[in-house]
């Protein structure tokens, strides 16, 4: 049970981070400014920076929130569950949950156009993809775990890992860059190509009766 203060201090983190978002996706991040997002909850910079070290952070906020519940959803798979089909379905199945924890805040299409605000401000996604690779170490040494193995000896947990996040990433950069911001929609591509991760490693690309010569 929460605290009546702790509940306080969360009201006022999601306060900041929704004005924060609403701002980056009306004004850009180059155009939003810490004093813009303290005004718009009517609190201080210094209650500002009692929850956010700066605007990089409160930007990739609700990143954040649904890598750790997806690292959660991970953790919850069956045992009986292969490395990379866990991964799969932490993302495909556990699609709704990982969005209630966003519109907690905000909107998911919110959330979503301020996904393509990271992708287009080299700051940030360089902030996004250095992250990116300390979750990916997490969640390898989670399937480490899970399998029964030493992650700082056997290869394959951060192979299986790296795999899946770079098809995540190229998901991420298709819908980030298309036109439908349909929650739907976007579980299904990702599904689509968690999916080809198959055929694109051990697939032969080439159609039947093509000319395999040099």
């Amino acid at each position: 049970m929460h605290t009546l203060r702790e509940r306080k201090k969360q009201r006022t983190r999601d306060a900041l981070l929704r004005a924060a978002v609403e701002l980056f996706t009306s004004r850009g991040y180059d155009g939003t400014t810490v004093d813009a997002i303290t005004e718009a909850v009517d609190v201080s910079q210094r209650t500002f920076f009692r929850y956010f070290t700066g605007k990089d952070e409160v930007a990739l906020g609700l990143v954040e929130m649904t890598v750790t519940r997806f690292v959660e959803e991970v953790r919850a798979r069956p045992a009986h569950e292969a490395p990379l089909e866990a991964l799969r379905r932490a993302v495909v199945d556990g699609w709704y949950s990982i969005n209630e924890v966003v519109e907690s805040v905000v909107p998911v299409e919110l959330y979503l156009r301020m996904y393509r605000v990271i992708e287009e401000t080299p700051v940030l996604l360089a902030a996004h993809l250095r992250r990116s690779a300390e979750v990916e170490e997490d969640v390898a040494r989670v399937i480490a775990e899970r399998e029964g193995l030493d992650a700082d000896a056997d290869p394959r947990p951060r192979l299986a890992v790296a795999v899946f996040g770079g098809a995540m990433r190229a998901a991420e950069r298709r819908w980030s860059t298309g036109e439908d911001l349909d929650p739907e929609e976007i579980r299904l591509l990702t599904a689509r190509y968690l999916d080809g991760l198959g055929p694109a490693l051990l697939g032969d690309w080439r159609e039947p009766g093509a000319d395999h010569g040099a």
